[in-house]
């Protein structure tokens, strides 16, 4: 076909929502109550975190990036699913579903870095407690925090730069409830066999590195940790990785499952399954996880409600 014949289009067609009113009323309610509890409890821990001198430890400093990274990401998705849902339609702009996209894989891949290096936290503190100190100062969780930002808005610009290079004539029409880079890749009318390749190669590095480092530092710590022979000693090692682990677990399973495990045609069901739980669940589960058997977060909750009730006095 001719490339003057072609007519680029401006806007996307997001046909993942059900016809019926009721059950979009439902998914609605349910998303703006996961959004909002999202949102309050996240700002709670970054609250905390800020205002608490007892938490101000690397640990908490690197959960804060996570908490944020959360708020960032459910705002960039939630909100415009909403309006979906409402209007009964899922019409999204060219340049909209872009941004969605490049805000989505930013955090995303942010994230994965950010994990990489709160396993490598736990290492020191626990494997290298005397080093710790020194190896993870003020300025050290600066410049990693930094890092994994840093890292994660370049790929994500790579992915956009590789999807949306491509022309796009129609049809437009995506069987999903917001842009993803892998749906709306497959509306290229031109061959991205190259940009597929540069995109594969690039998560791939984004995810193994990343789990490369979790894997080798829990390696390092249930060595450590099965050298200690006090049940103290372990109930602490446990508390202070259960979490993480249990965070890091749900999401590169969730990467795992969409980005890896190859897709059929018939698979557009299971990918929105998916989708619902690393964008609805997941950064609502991530920050309890985190606080909810956390002594330290409910003692310092308890402060808080105490300075509260002084200063109401």
């Amino acid at each position: 076909m001719d490339a003057e014949n072609l007519t680029s289009i401006t806007e996307f067609i997001l046909v993942g929502f059900s016809n019926q009113r009721k059950t979009r009323l439902l998914f609605f309610v349910a998303i703006l109550l996961a959004y909002t509890l999202t949102i309050l409890v996240n700002l709670m821990v970054i609250l905390l975190v800020q205002f608490d001198s007892h938490l101000q430890t690397p640990m908490y400093y690197f959960l804060t990036h996570l908490s944020g990274l959360e708020i960032f990401y459910v705002t960039s998705t939630e909100p415009q699913m909403m309006a979906h849902l409402l209007a009964g339609n899922g019409v999204i702009s060219y340049n909209r579903c872009a941004a969605q996209i490049f805000v989505a894989l930013s955090v995303g891949a942010t994230e994965c870095f950010l994990l990489g290096i709160m396993a490598y936290d736990r290492f020191l503190a626990i494997c290298q407690p005397l080093l710790y100190p020194v190896a993870m100062d003020r300025w050290q969780q600066t410049q990693l925090a930094s890092s994994s930002w840093a890292a994660g808005f370049f790929c994500a610009s790579i992915y956009v730069g590789c999807t949306f290079c491509h022309f796009y004539c129609g049809p437009n029409q995506m069987d999903h409830f917001m842009c993803e880079m892998p749906f709306v890749l497959k509306l290229a009318c031109d061959d991205t066999h190259i940009s597929q390749a540069i995109i594969s190669v690039v998560a791939g590095s984004v995810l193994l590195v990343p789990v490369c480092i979790v894997l080798t530092s829990y390696g390092f710590i249930l060595y450590s940790v099965l050298q200690i022979r006090s049940a103290t000693g372990l109930r602490k090692a446990f508390s202070t990785c259960g979490s993480h682990l249990i965070v890091v677990t749900s999401f590169y399973g969730t990467l795992f499952a969409t980005y890896v495990i190859p897709r059929s045609e018939t698979s557009s069901d299971r990918d929105r399954k998916i989708a619902v739980f690393y964008v609805v669940f997941t950064p609502f589960l991530n920050p309890i996880i985190y606080t909810l058997r956390n002594k330290d977060v409910h003692a310092a909750v308890a402060r808080a409600l105490r300075r509260g009730r002084l200063k109401q006095k």
